[in-house]
C-alpha cells in the first residue's frame, strides 16, 4: 500500500491520480498510523516550508516519517515534500526541517539572467534534467527530460553525492536527490506527464 501523507499541505489528489492512472492504489490519509501499514511513503508539498513543518508537527507526523524512513521503506518527498527533508529553511525566516539530508534551503536570487533574458522567480514550467546518478526513480529516464516546475526555494545538501539530477535556472540547481530508500524531487512528477508517470511507477516498483 501507498500511503500519500495529508496534512494540510499539498496537491493530494493530483499525486494519487497520478498513481491510478499507472495501474496503483494510493490512500490519500491524515493519520500517522496509517505509516505503520504502508510499503511506501509518499509526502507531496504545495506551499510555504514554515507552514508545511508547523503542520506536519501538529498533525503527529514527524516522528512516524523519521521511522519510516529509519525502517528502510522507500519513501518519495515531492516539492515543499523534498525541501522539508533538509536541515533549514530561509523562506520568511530561518525555520527547521527534519534534519534527514543535511543542508539548506535558499532562494532564487533576484536578477537572474540567463543567454540575455532576465528570470522570473518563481521558475514555474517544463525545465530539462541533467541526470547525474542511475537513480532507481530515473530507470529508463533520459537525460534531458522535461519535468514541470514549480518554486521560488531550492535545496543545497552538504553532500553532493546525494544529488541524483539537477537543473539549469541561472544556477545549477538541485532537482533530485536519492540516499539508500529516500528519493524527492523539486518538481512534480505528477504533473511532468508520461516521464512523471514513469517516475512514479518506478517508485511503485521499487525493492
Amino acid at each position: 500500500m501507498i500511503a500519500i501523507i495529508d496534512y494540510g499541505m499539498g496537491n493530494l489528489r493530483s499525486v494519487q491520480k497520478g498513481f491510478e492512472k499507472i495501474g496503483f492504489d494510493a490512500v490519500v490519509s491524515a493519520d500517522p498510523n496509517i505509516l505503520k501499514e504502508a510499503e511506501r511513503v509518499v509526502l507531496p508539498g504545495v506551499g510555504a516550508f514554515r507552514d508545511c513543518m508547523r503542520n506536519l508537527e501538529q498533525a503527529g507526523f514527524v516522528e512516524p516519517i523519521l521511522k519510516v524512513i529509519q525502517e528502510g521503506k522507500p519513501f518519495l518527498g515531492i516539492c515543499v515534500g523534498m525541501q522539508l527533508l533538509f536541515t533549514q529553511s530561509e523562506e520568511f525566516g530561518i525555520y527547521q526541517g527534519l534534519n534527514v539530508i543535511p543542508g539548506n534551503v535558499l532562494r532564487f536570487a533576484d536578477g537572474m539572467v540567463e543567454e540575455g533574458e532576465a528570470l522570473k522567480v518563481p521558475h514555474m514550467g517544463w525545465n530539462q534534467l541533467a541526470i547525474k546518478r542511475e537513480a532507481p526513480l530515473f530507470d529508463g529516464i533520459a537525460d534531458g527530460s522535461n519535468v514541470y516546475f514549480v518554486h521560488s526555494y531550492y535545496v543545497k545538501p552538504e553532500d553532493e553525492s546525494v544529488v541524483a539530477a539537477s537543473t539549469r535556472y541561472g544556477i545549477d540547481f538541485c532537482a533530485a536527490i536519492w540516499r539508500d530508500n529516500i528519493m524527492a524531487t523539486q518538481f512534480h512528477p505528477e504533473k511532468s506527464q508520461d516521464k512523471g508517470l514513469a517516475m512514479l511507477k518506478n517508485f511503485a516498483t521499487m525493492k
